[in-house]
């Protein structure tokens, strides 16, 4: 395992003005995510709103990726890519953005709600959000990740939904995934220790049904196996001495 990143406060500064543009392309595209837009639509405004704001969109050409959000749609996991499929009315939809401004990295996501949806996936999309901050809480200096995903699991479990085992929240900063790989369930380790000037993600995905994936015959989009709904949310944070910060928020 490679070692963990710490970065200057003036490092952290900067990689909060990429984290507060990732934030700010998806209180932009909030309007458009509408019933009727396809998700390559909804790809082209990001794009051109990124580098309107003089950054990258990061996933463009990333290991291939041919997009720059992800758009994952109803029981898509991560990693959907934007094409032809109109959104409808009771839909959700998780819209994945990375920016890389001057050469640092800020990396958001969000589930929306498409029009009139079913009580589950409002649940669903609620409780995943609940989800990310409960494991934000549960960061503190000088603690060991294992706390972030022992507090998420103990939050999901009470409401009967399972969490992803095969995507993980990662170090960010200088480059867009780097260590340390942060889980989002329990397990027997502690984890590495939290240290201040550590720059990483949370990023729960949670589904309605079982927690088991699998990838498509494009490469990147990964489903539900039992088909049912999965919603994530995301944020990039920093860690100081006495606290942790969300640099994804504006």
């Amino acid at each position: 395992m490679s070692e963990i990143r710490i970065y200057t406060d003036d490092e952290l500064h900067k990689i909060a003005q990429a984290g507060r543009l990732a934030a700010s392309v998806l209180d932009f595209i909030e309007p458009y995510v509408t019933a009727g837009i396809t998700t390559n639509e909804l790809d082209k405004l990001c794009h051109d709103f990124i580098v309107a704001n003089k950054a990258i969109p990061a996933p463009l050409n990333y290991n291939g990726f041919p997009k720059s959000i992800c758009t994952s749609v109803n029981n898509v996991v991560c990693h959907g890519i934007p094409g032809e499929y109109k959104l409808k009315s009771g839909d959700i939809v998780n819209i994945d953005i990375t920016v890389n401004l001057d050469g640092l990295y800020g990396d958001t996501s969000r589930t929306f709600l498409v029009g009139e949806c079913s009580k589950l996936a409002e649940n669903l999309v609620e409780i995943t959000k609940q989800a990310l901050f409960v494991g934000i809480d549960a960061i503190k200096p000088y603690g060991h990740f294992g706390d972030i995903g022992r507090a998420i699991q103990k939050f999901v479990d009470k409401h009967g939904f399972s969490i992803v085992r095969d995507y993980c929240g990662h170090g960010i900063g200088d480059v867009f995934h780097g260590e340390p790989t942060i889980l989002h369930y329990a397990t027997s380790s502690k984890g590495e220790q939290i240290l201040p000037g550590m720059c990483f993600t949370i990023e729960p995905m949670i589904n309605a049904g079982g927690y088991k994936t699998k990838v498509l015959g494009d490469h990147w989009t990964a489903v539900t196996v039992d088909k049912s709904l999965s919603a994530q949310f995301e944020h990039t944070l920093a860690v100081t001495e006495n606290s942790v910060e969300v640099l994804t928020l504006i």
